[in-house]
């Protein structure tokens, strides 16, 4: 305790850290919507590491003692080396590790590039898009000597992972981004000590159809269709209309929003409690909707209504499904 503190007897905050990896930094902006309430934070916590909105060095949390971040919210999947050493920092260095939203608990889009790999994305990426003019073939090296001395780019793994593959995690925060609600219902059980035993999800553990007013029955469906082409009915069930609402499948905590400005659900919050594999789920779910007689009926609606299925089975969750990729050399942590 400071000297300060002990003269004002004000008890000394808890720590507190926010990182930033593969990610398209939704989930930092999604932390400020709790508002006002992050001032409640500020009373309860020092924020000693977020790099999205304060200047701090990597070397300042290296000289941090082991277990002396009460609470780091992690987001963002596990790309480069850079990030696997800062998870594995922020680790060491924290009490608590909280997979925070999408990318970090299930990879989320960054790990739809599970489905190729390094070469093939710097190929396209530096060398064959469009819009690229690259005479010399140059593409991103781990070392290149200057005439100054050695410039260090983080190596670009195969196969983008997720926190949990790469470090243990005490609790998964889930949602792309989660919501502001569900960031203050974990903050301040956090403030209040009140944080369940590690291991589990901090949600609910329902699905969004739950939380869906839509009227579902048990209509089955001839035919899939794409959400332009059709206005549904507002109050029923979308998937029964047709469409690929994945809220069957998809943990609750979101308040069924989609669904309820009548667009599908797109399954963002992840797999609800004891599903392994979110996109098999979602598959069998679909299955039981489908109004066929032969397997060869089945497969035309499922091809015809569902162009892409790994976008719409694993849009969220390839990279921590039990297939994590089709190409490339899964890194072991």
């Amino acid at each position: 305790m400071t000297a300060d503190r002990r003269r004002k007897r004000v008890p000394e905050k808890r720590k507190l850290a926010l990182y930033w990896a593969a990610s398209c930094g939704g989930c930092e902006i999604a932390v400020l919507g709790i508002n006002e309430r992050i001032l409640e934070v500020a009373e309860s916590f020092d924020i000693v590491f977020w790099p999205c909105v304060m200047d701090a060095k990597v070397r300042d949390v290296e000289r941090m003692p082991d277990g002396s971040i009460d609470l780091c919210l992690f987001n963002g999947a596990i790309r480069t080396s850079e990030q696997e050493y800062m998870a594995r920092l922020l680790r060491s260095k924290s009490k608590v590790l909280v997979a925070f939203g999408s990318c970090a608990h299930e990879g989320c889009i960054p790990g739809l590039a599970n489905v190729t790999n390094r070469e093939e994305i710097f190929r396209t990426s530096y060398l064959e898009a469009p819009s690229v003019e690259n005479p010399a073939g140059t593409v991103p090296q781990p070392e290149t000597d200057v005439p100054e001395g050695v410039l260090r780019l983080p190596e670009f793994y195969d196969t983008v992972k997720t926190l949990g593959q790469t470090v243990p995690v005490d609790y998964v925060l889930p949602g792309c981004p989660p919501e502001a609600d569900r960031i203050w219902d974990a903050l301040s059980a956090a403030i209040r000590s009140e944080l369940p035993e590690p291991g589990g999800v901090l949600g609910a553990s329902t699905t969004v159809c739950d939380e869906c007013p839509r009227t579902r029955t048990e209509k089955k469906s001839a035919r899939f269709l794409r959400p332009y082409e059709v206005i549904p009915d507002p109050e029923t069930c979308l998937l029964e209309q047709g469409l690929v609402c994945c809220g069957i499948a998809t943990r609750a905590g979101c308040g069924a929003k989609c669904p309820k400005v009548n667009s599908p659900c797109i399954g963002c919050y992840g797999p609800n409690d004891g599903v392994e594999d979110y996109g098999a789920r979602l598959m069998g779910a679909l299955a039981s909707v489908i109004d066929a007689k032969t397997e060869e009926e089945a497969r035309r609606i499922v091809e015809e209504g569902i162009p892409d299925p790994i976008g719409t089975f694993y849009r969220f969750s390839l990279a921590g499904s039990l297939l994590r990729g089709t190409a490339g050399k899964v890194r072991e942590a």
